[in-house]
């Protein structure tokens, strides 16, 4: 392997302040979590994304358990979602005893297909989960409406989609709540790290609750009681103030290390062209009205056996370039706790065929790298891409 070629995936961004923070956060000798630098991010969200309360978690997979919570699943409930996601999209409903119904995607953005929601809904249906693959929003107008008429909650998993953008308006603000993460692989990092984000002054109480172990601690911090006691179910969802000092450096540069992604994601998408127009490939959609935050560069090849050659040219290169989900209507755990609710043929065909090109912050020029590489396994194979080209429609 060429070393000077080596590029990874991912490398997680350090952005300037984090070190200061850290050292605030040491020198206050408050590192349990809901301090001082909680409290910044937590304000940071809540401004940024117009929301009515933001609380940071320990991770997105808590934030999602803690949506969960807030939807009182109770068992037996269903909630429809898409089964090209990561594990903890149904993980947070199957705790509650609850059944994800999976559903299919788009073969634009890859998010959940809203024609095929009204099919999945029964009298058990009690919310929809929509994942905003790699940062571009789900319809989120189309499964505001399906929710509203069917009183269903509709919960955001922005995993990956801080700093996006629907009509205008941002990802974790377009349903009931939004569940973020700031996992290393990510824009924002924090190592580990999330956060929820509530539409609702209704539920603001009770997430309060939920978040702080089941207790009224903050009723009594407010004065609002005069006992600090046990009133609710719970946990321990609050993040250290170590990892909420990382993350507010990192929030405060959102949109400069937005702008770097955007630009090597460009990069890709103009010099890929070319062979999309060919049909080598499938490059990503973004509709006009979603705003991205360049978090995934993926394109989709002619079939499995392409995908896996690619991967392993690249790799060879000492290129890193992962495949996704595997779809969890298909998992073990996905047949035995979930359901299928008609065929998924786009989601089992995006699972074969998509790779994920390396994108991070400060990647620059080797994007260049990557797409050299790319092309000259495209023009070693360019028979068998021809002839299995997948579907545009």
């Amino acid at each position: 392997m060429n070393e000077k070629r080596s590029i990874l995936f991912n490398v997680a961004p350090l952005v300037g302040r984090e070190l200061d923070y850290i050292q605030e956060a040491l020198h206050s000798r408050h590192l349990q979590g809901n301090g001082a630098q909680t409290r910044a991010c937590q304000a940071w969200l809540k401004e940024r994304l117009a929301v009515a309360d933001a609380l940071l978690t320990q991770s997105c997979t808590a934030a999602l358990e803690l949506a969960a919570l807030l939807c009182d699943l109770q068992p037996g409930d269903e909630v429809i979602m898409p089964s090209f996601t990561f594990v903890s999209t149904a993980n947070a409903v199957v705790l509650r005893g609850a059944v994800p119904v999976f559903v299919d995607i788009r073969n634009d953005t890859l998010n959940i297909d809203e024609d095929v929601i009204a099919s999945a809904i029964t009298p058990r249906t009690r919310a929809i989960f929509a994942v905003h693959y790699a940062g571009v929003c789900a319809e989120m107008d189309v499964l505001r409406d399906i929710a509203q008429r069917h009183h269903l909650m509709l919960v955001e998993d922005a995993a990956q989609a801080l700093g996006s953008t629907y009509r205008g308006r941002p990802a974790g603000a377009l349903g009931d709540m939004g569940c973020f993460s700031f996992h290393e692989s990510k824009n924002t990092v924090s190592g580990e790290g999330g956060a929820l984000t509530l539409m609702r002054e209704d539920l603001i109480e009770r997430a309060h609750i939920l978040w702080e172990k089941g207790t009224n601690r903050r009723q009594f911090f407010l004065g609002q009681t005069d006992k600090y006691t046990w009133v609710d179910v719970g946990s321990s969802f609050l993040p250290s103030e170590i990892t909420a000092a990382v993350l507010r450096a990192q929030l405060e540069v959102v949109d400069r290390v937005i702008a770097d992604r955007r630009t090597a994601w460009n990069n890709y998408h103009e010099a890929l062209a070319p062979l999309e127009s060919r049909g080598f490939l499938r490059r990503p959609q973004v509709p006009e009205h979603c705003g991205h935050n360049a978090h995934i560069y993926a394109i989709r090849l002619a079939d499995a056996a392409s995908r896996d050659g690619l991967i392993a040219a690249l790799r060879s290169n000492g290129i890193t370039a992962p495949f996704h989900y595997i779809p969890l209507h298909s998992a073990p755990a996905g047949r035995r706790y979930g359901r299928q609710a008609g065929p998924l043929p786009i989601t089992e065909n995006t699972s074969a065929t998509l790779v994920r090109l390396p994108l991070w912050y400060g990647i620059g020029d080797k994007v260049f790298q990557v797409i050299e590489q790319l092309s000259e396994y495209v023009a070693a194979n360019a028979h068998a891409l021809e002839t299995a080209s997948p579907p545009i429609n």
